[in-house]
């Protein structure tokens, strides 16, 4: 069974109320690694982390005053300032262990509870650009394994952000920035079938960020760390053999709002990946799609995928 890493980024609750729900519905033990991460360890389904989403922040957590330092005291009073700032914009994160995908539907209860507790999402807030992110690993960690899910995303990326309602504020971050399209192009064409050192060259020429729907990062660092790293150095990459999903809201103070229908849509993306007659397919239709004349340049790709999927999925 392969698994996935789940994140839901939210406001609303303090750091010692998530850990507590997360440790009440799937036990284990809560450790205080800071005023701003915990860990909840040894749960039954691996460690859960809770942390604010603020690099400066958890490093400032981590350091050990030195009361012996006469600026210990301004230092300290900067960080609460800077924390009670932080609050209003930044959410907490809850990243979950690698979940057998059989097992995800456990997590909605905990986003029940938390919504209960008090949890804001997305809509919540103008400035509350949070995400829902999934982290499946793949079956395979071959190149053509892996452009065959760069190129199901791609074609399926329209019709992805149509279905997942992506909240304005999000798009104006620039976090879940579209692929470039002459990237797209190069990928999507069907005599794209790189070795993993081109793969690796050519995502990184073309998106030297963290900043994309799919975040290729993670998986490229756990393949050929120092290639990947050579052009983007930041620690918050943490190589690991998996995608790294991070398109949709997270609405978790909507009523009825889970993971469910995002991951269905993500699922499409898995089914289009693993059916190579048809990907190829879908492929030759999108470059067609791009290389359209003047008169149709006010078609919708999106609409196109939609019926394209409606003949794919019909029984």
């Amino acid at each position: 069974m392969r698994r996935v890493g789940v994140e839901l980024e939210f406001a609303g609750l303090p750091i010692k109320e998530i850990a507590r729900l997360i440790r009440e519905q799937f036990g284990g033990t809560i450790l205080t690694n800071s005023a701003y991460e915990n860990t909840i360890a040894g749960t039954c389904l691996g460690d859960f982390r809770v942390e604010l989403d603020f690099q400066y922040l958890k490093k400032k957590g981590r350091d050990k005053l030195d009361p012996e330092d006469p600026f210990a005291l301004l230092d300290e009073w900067s960080e609460q300032i800077v924390r009670i700032a932080a609050e209003q914009i930044v959410p907490f994160e809850i990243v979950s262990p690698p979940i057998p995908m059989d097992r995800l539907g456990e997590l909605e209860l905990l986003i029940t509870n938390l919504r209960a507790s008090g949890a804001q999402g997305t809509d919540s807030g103008t400035l509350y650009a949070f995400g829902l992110h999934f982290n499946p690993e793949l079956p395979n960690l071959d190149p053509e394994t892996i452009v065959a899910y760069l190129k199901a995303f791609l074609c399926l990326y329209d019709w992805l952000v149509y279905h997942s309602e992506i909240d304005l504020t999000r798009t104006m971050t620039g976090y879940i920035a579209p692929f470039p399209t002459n990237y797209i192009r190069q990928v999507i064409d069907v005599n794209y079938h790189p070795g993993q050192n081109a793969l690796i060259d050519d995502y990184l020429v073309a998106n030297p960020t963290r900043n994309r729907a799919l975040d290729m990062l993670p998986l490229f660092a756990y393949l050929d760390e120092s290639r990947a790293l050579s052009i983007i150095d930041d620690d918050r990459i943490h190589p690991r053999p998996t995608l790294h999903y991070r398109l949709p809201n997270c609405r978790i103070d909507q009523p009825g709002w889970g993971i469910d229908m995002d991951w269905r849509n993500w699922l499409m993306v898995e089914k289009l990946a693993c059916d190579a007659e048809y990907l190829n397919a879908m492929c030759r239709a999108y470059m067609q799609f791009l290389d359209r004349p003047l008169a149709d340049l006010f078609k919708n790709w999106k609409d196109t995928v939609e019926t394209w999927l409606t003949r794919y999925c019909a029984p």
